[in-house]
């Protein structure tokens, strides 16, 4: 098979990033359980909006990412049994490039180079899986589209949906 796997949200928890900066910054308590169902700039004041979506272009955002639970494991699995590729919409932060490639390089050193699609518009992939987080992505997607929870998209049902790594390994292994 071939697997195409986002970043943000599915291997890179930049969620809980956008959380932490935040509360850091405004001195808040938001909680994850608070932004259910919502993006995260919507679980803010407005006078705050512009700076949560502000965070995506700082340098260094991309590179501290924490790695979600279980996806390198799971990730280094997949990739002994099937062609696995990074698909993430890189160029909407040019910025980011080197940061994700970078970061790539350390946690998920066995998936090279030549598999990681920095892309913009992801309705180009055609292969057997996508595993997002974004309705968007997972759309006009050809193959078997898994959506990846993420505190923004608990209340989406259209998809196959993925809690957890243990649950994408036991759907693809």
């Amino acid at each position: 098979m071939t697997i195409f796997v986002d970043m943000d949200e599915v291997i890179a928890d930049a969620y809980n990033a956008h959380l932490n900066i935040y509360n850091q910054e405004f001195n808040a308590q938001l909680t994850l359980e608070a932004c259910h169902g919502k993006e995260f700039w919507q679980c803010v004041p407005v006078e705050h909006q512009q700076s949560i979506k502000d965070h995506t272009r700082r340098d260094g955002f991309f590179g501290d990412l924490k790695v979600i639970a279980d996806s390198q494991e799971v990730l280094e699995a997949l990739s002994k049994k099937h062609e696995v590729y990074i698909a993430s919409a890189a160029m909407e932060f040019p910025q980011s490039l080197r940061e994700k490639s970078d970061w790539l390089d350390k946690h998920f050193p066995f998936i090279p180079w030549q598999n990681r699609i920095l892309c913009g518009n992801k309705h180009v992939l055609k292969g057997d899986v996508l595993i997002d987080d974004r309705s968007k992505n997972l759309k006009p997607f050809d193959g078997r589209s898994i959506m990846f929870t993420s505190p923004h998209n608990t209340k989406v049902t259209t998809f196959e949906r993925a809690d957890t790594w243990k649950d994408i390994a036991n759907k693809l292994l």
